[in-house]
């Protein structure tokens, strides 16, 4: 069992789990509960728009999430045995659990995974949005097998799926607000604000994820050259994926700031920002540009997945603020 969460990444699935949870409650709710309607067979009183989207649907939809993420850290382990061995000095995968269980966890988890997506999208009235579920588990499998050996496509894939995982909870709130209020209710309000809030968290996961991907590219630079891997510091260098690396999370910390400034400009996520984000960011910089080791490299890679966390964890920041009128 124990070799068995540690293939499944149970530590990452949770956060994946966490950051539904926060998007759906934390930012979608109190932003909609901000925008008020008057529906067309009530009393006339204004009232709070409320989510639409049922909670056993939500519920199914991380399940989905999860299963086809759990399906990617399965086949990921079972094509990396070699280099794990070179950069961990250890692979679970045909030592702990043979080979052939660990693809049946695979094909076990995506199956489900598939399924559910599907479900929950004819639920929704979209069914053909499960075809997404399908695409992502069909381009984990060929990260694992082909995408991650070549230059920037596996990190740019790893980004851009990390950042879907807080947009797939309003692909799938934003359809049952507009139905429901466009027929109840006596004039529908801008419900994509909830695009904006959502989107900023979804930019944050994929600069934050694409600087960390390089930083273990660096880290795992012995094993990937021993295996013909041509990751980015492979074909450009250390020292440029370092470069790189910095510039990512200097964009991140700038963007943070501009977006304070501009659309938020309160003392209390100003405080947020600069104290649980900007300051590890900073150590990450620090890191990076004076590493000398492997070792050195796995923290700035574990201080940037701590950001990662803290950046989530925002949600609950902005919720309090809306909540209790706190802004301004």
């Amino acid at each position: 069992m124990k070799e068995f969460l540690k293939i499944i990444r149970w530590q990452n699935l949770l956060i994946v789990i966490l950051t539904m949870v926060l998007m759906r409650y934390a930012i979608i709710e109190p932003v909609i509960g901000k925008m008020s309607v008057v529906l067309r067979n009530g009393t006339g009183e204004i009232i709070p728009m409320t989510l639409r989207f049922p909670w056993y649907d939500f519920v199914l939809l991380v399940a989905a999430t999860v299963f086809i993420t759990a399906g990617g850290y399965v086949i990921n382990d079972y094509f990396d045995i070699q280099t794990d061995l070179i950069n961990k000095g250890r692979a679970i995968v045909g030592t702990k659990i043979p080979r052939r269980m660990a693809m049946m966890w695979h094909n076990i988890f995506n199956l489900a995974g598939v399924a559910a997506g599907f479900y929950i999208s004819w639920r929704s009235g979209y069914f053909m949005l499960g075809a997404l579920f399908l695409v992502v588990s069909g381009l984990l499998y060929f990260y694992s097998a082909s995408y991650k050996r070549q230059f920037l496509i596996g990190n740019l894939l790893v980004a851009a799926l990390t950042a879907m995982v807080p947009l797939l909870v309003a692909f799938y709130e934003w359809p049952a607000l507009y139905r429901y209020y466009e027929v109840n209710a006596v004039s529908l309000p801008d419900i994509n604000i909830i695009f904006y809030w959502v989107g900023g968290f979804a930019l944050f996961a994929f600069l934050t994820t694409m600087a960390r991907e390089i930083i273990k590219d660096i880290e795992d630079f012995e094993g990937d050259v021993a295996h013909g891997r041509n990751t980015l510091p492979i074909v450009m260098g250390v020292l440029p994926a370092k470069i790189i690396s910095i510039c990512l999370v200097s964009i991140t910390i700038v963007l943070l700031y501009l977006t304070w400034y501009f659309y938020i400009n309160d003392k209390i996520t100003l405080t947020y920002l600069s104290v649980a984000i900007i300051l590890p960011l900073v150590f990450v910089i620090y890191r990076l540009i004076f590493a000398s080791n492997k070792k050195e490299l796995h923290l700035a890679g574990r201080i940037m997945k701590v950001v990662m966390i803290t950046g989530i964890l925002y949600s609950v920041v902005v919720k309090a603020i809306l909540t209790l009128n706190l802004l301004g």
